[in-house]
């Protein structure tokens, strides 16, 4: 089994399956201003001991003292350290006079001396144009690997590289382990990724992982992706009600208990309504609930329940609001995840799904989001309300834009329907997975109690 190093981050450990390799030699790879030496600083920081110290390594492309002026801004870096576990040296003069024979020497001489447990060069690929040529670099490479591996040092090559390196640039096919760090576009949205792109025997978490940049270091939110999960989904078999009578008869009963729910409809049409219903009902059952929303501040929502004798001050409810702009993803389905097990809910709204979709920035990364949120929260028995916006006013023709209709359980559609110089709401359980349901299209009325059910539509009336 191959011995890990900690990054000081639970959740960056696990995209790396439990942390980069040992003594091995780790390629930090990505553009200026990605995070490569805040990363490196913290691996270093995190780890070295005056038994096993650090070397910090500066080249050509950055100079020491500018490292070590930000650097003193980090939470973790630790000025007591210096010159006692951790170890900054400059070899930018050593490589312009003797080239990379200089430089080889010099690490030499600094493992030697300082005997170090962990070791970052950075930067790393500036080195390169100090070769003679091709075949140079290469000796370059082999001999201080082999310096490397026989002091059982671990470390940071950090280096400007982009995708076109990674076939050309013999540093990749060195190192056990490779980190790209990256910004993504998306419109006028920016989102910082990572990615592993090799670990030498050892799984990891595959695919792209945003992560922010803070005081604190590097905070990765590893993608949510589940596969078919072998757990037996859900223990309880019952129905939960809605918190409207007259729709728990037209759901049969109610939802089942860890079902999924998805309410679409027009702007104004009641859905964000639907789901307070459902939230408050629980509340009243004892069963902790979580509205997470990105439609309505705390204070604006406070303001809607007042309205129907509701109120944020219940304390079986949680409040999660979090503002559409600059939202991560990834950041998000975390912070939903340990939301709802810190409060032990049973009950959770998301209203709604658009803004979660802006921030996914492609189709096929918010369906696998989706689904794994909706199995994770059906594996726990806890009851997902998902609210989704149509375009049309009139005579919805499609619910969602995203493929997510089929992913739900259940599917209510509330629309808007011209009569009587009015306009009249109404509501259709489309589907009730694993259940009989009311097929009828039934008129509703938002008054002080909340959403009030009247008759179905007679046949003879016009919808239109």
């Amino acid at each position: 089994m191959i011995d890990r190093l900690p990054s000081g981050s639970d959740r960056l450990d696990k995209v790396l399956g439990g942390g980069l390799p040992l003594n091995g030699i780790t390629l930090l790879a990505g553009r200026p201003g990605s995070g490569k030496t805040i990363l490196a600083q913290q691996y270093l920081f995190g780890n070295a001991t005056a038994g096993r110290p650090a070397l910090y390594l500066s080249t050509v492309s950055e100079p020491l003292e500018k490292i070590l002026r930000y650097g003193q801004s980090l939470d973790y870096f630790d000025t007591s350290a210096l010159g006692s576990s951790v170890f900054y040296d400059d070899l930018g003069q050593m490589l312009n006079d003797q080239g990379l024979p200089g430089v080889l020497a010099r690490i030499t001489e600094l493992l030697r001396e300082r005997r170090p447990g962990l070791m970052v060069i950075d930067s790393f690929k500036a080195l390169r144009v100090y070769a003679t040529d091709a075949g140079a670099f290469r000796r370059f490479l082999h001999d201080l690997a082999g310096r490397l591996s026989a002091m059982a040092v671990t470390s940071f090559w950090v280096g400007e590289y982009d995708d076109t390196d990674a076939s050309d640039a013999p540093e990749f096919a060195v190192a056990d382990a490779i980190l790209s760090l990256s910004t993504e576009h998306t419109a006028e949205r920016e989102m910082r990724v990572l990615q592993v792109l090799k670990l030498r025997g050892s799984g990891f978490l595959t695919g792209k992982h945003t992560y922010r940049l803070s005081p604190a270091g590097l905070d990765v939110f590893p993608r949510l992706a589940d596969p078919l999960h072998d757990a037996s989904y859900g223990g309880d078999v019952e129905r939960i009600s809605c918190g409207i009578d007259a729709l728990d008869q037209m759901l049969s009963g109610g939802y089942w208990r860890g079902s999924s729910t998805l309410i679409a409809g027009p702007s104004g049409a009641g859905k964000t309504l639907l789901g307070l219903h459902f939230i408050f009902d629980g509340a009243q059952r004892g069963e902790t609930g979580v509205i997470a929303t990105f439609q309505e501040n705390p204070v604006q929502l406070e303001r809607i329940l007042q309205g129907f004798s509701w109120s944020l001050k219940d304390p079986g409810i949680e409040l999660m609001y979090r503002s559409g702009v600059d939202l991560y993803l990834d950041e998000w389905v975390h912070d939903f995840l340990t939301t709802v097990q810190r409060t032990g809910a049973r009950r959770v709204v998301i209203d709604s799904l658009g803004d979660l979709r802006a921030a996914a920035g492609d189709e096929l990364r918010f369906r696998e989001y989706v689904y794994s949120l909706l199995q994770r929260c059906a594996r726990a028995n806890i009851s997902v309300l998902m609210t989704q916006e149509v375009t049309e006013l009139f005579g919805v023709t499609r619910l969602s834009e995203y493929g997510i209709s089929h992913l739900s359980d259940n599917v209510l559609l509330l629309q808007f329907l011209r009569g009587d110089s009015a306009l009249k709401r109404a509501l259709t359980v489309l589907k009730t997975r694993g259940s009989a349901h009311d097929q009828h299209l039934r008129q509703f009325d938002i008054t002080a109690e909340g959403v009030v059910l009247g008759e179905q539509f007679s046949p003879g009336q016009s919808l239109l």
